[in-house]
């Protein structure tokens, strides 16, 4: 008998992992060296290059609607005031709960008016650090300051806010104005709603838009009706200081702004401190108007900053108006110029 190779003696299943065996081999290899998927295939051309360039865009665009960003949702209020005429420089200091703020603006008899300048947030006197005579050289200093930008001394005003008021060292602060011969005025937190209107509220929004000033002491909501100024008051973005909780902070101002007639609810012109922070991080260039953003698309970790969104929140959620215009040349200071005869 003819004996047999030893290939014919191996059972069948051997033989097909023997011939199997180099096969995948070589498929493995191909597909790691990226033959097999050159194989009956295009080359790359710029169109399809370009093409997975856009749709990568695209999908970094989609997501980004999860988050809008400042820009991408920003908004523009066009308004032009109208320019003062053979005007006349008047200048006012403002004695507010957390510093001094200071304006000097052009003033004509109908009473247009444009800012000439503005300086914010002098806080020494609040800080402890000052002495008597720290406080009179910085009233002086602010002052000769306007005198210097042609403010006749009969035309500079001091006025003490409603919020300050309640501070113990205000009482300082007016003795020393006193003495160096200026009158002193004290206003209240209905009088700051009232001269709020009066400096951002433009004649032609009167009939749909209403004022709200958020200050450290209090806030102010106004708006015209009859053919006056209503305004009511609430707590200040500071109110945390009073040991106040923000629940019932929100329900407070929200009551508030439920007073505020349906028909006036179209825009809402907003000043104070925690909007000109909400402001300054979407501003663009040097305009005058800046739109806020949504309550819910702003972050900090300053209590103040979050304690004013809260009153933010309840004034929008009362109103259910959505455009909040922040004015950078406006506060109720300028309000109080605008009312002297």
């Amino acid at each position: 008998m003819e004996e047999k190779s030893t290939w014919a003696r191996l059972r069948w299943p051997i033989k097909v992992f023997i011939i199997a065996l180099p096969i995948i081999g070589i498929g493995y290899w191909a597909s790691e060296s990226g033959k097999l998927g050159a194989v009956g295939s295009k080359p790359a051309t710029e169109t399809d290059t370009a093409a997975g360039k856009s749709w990568g865009e695209t999908e970094k665009s989609a997501s980004s609607k999860s988050k809008p960003t400042a820009a991408a949702e920003r908004r523009t209020f066009n308004y032009v005031p109208e320019k003062p005429v053979e005007g006349e420089m008047k200048g006012v200091v403002e004695v507010g709960a957390s510093g001094f703020n200071s304006f000097v603006i052009n003033v004509d008899k109908q009473k247009h008016w444009e800012i000439v300048s503005k300086d914010f947030g002098k806080s020494f006197v609040y800080e402890g650090m000052a002495t008597t005579a720290d406080i009179r050289q910085g009233l002086k200093d602010y002052i000769g300051a306007m005198f210097d930008k042609g403010v006749k001394s009969k035309n500079v005003h001091f006025v003490i806010s409603s919020g300050a008021q309640k501070e113990p060292k205000t009482a300082v602060i007016a003795s020393e104005l006193k003495k160096m011969g200026y009158i002193v005025n004290l206003v209240t937190a209905e009088q700051e709603g009232k001269l709020a209107l009066k400096s951002v509220l433009p004649p032609s929004y009167e009939e749909n838009s209403y004022v709200v000033d958020i200050g450290s002491g209090n806030t102010k909501i106004s708006w015209m009706e009859g053919g006056s100024i209503k305004s009511v008051e609430g707590p200040g973005a500071k109110y945390y200081e009073k040991e106040l909780k923000d629940d019932a902070v929100y329900a407070s101002i929200k009551a508030l702004a439920e007073k505020v007639p349906a028909s006036k609810r179209e825009i809402c012109f907003i000043i104070g401190g925690v909007p000109f922070e909400l402001a300054k991080e979407i501003r663009d260039g040097e305009e005058r108007f800046t739109v806020l953003n949504e309550p819910g698309q702003y972050s900090s970790d300053k209590i103040k900053i979050k304690s004013g969104l809260n009153i933010y929140k309840a004034i929008k959620d009362a109103t259910s108006c959505d455009t909040f215009v922040f004015d950078w040349d406006a506060n109720f200071t300028i309000g109080f110029l605008l009312s002297l005869k």
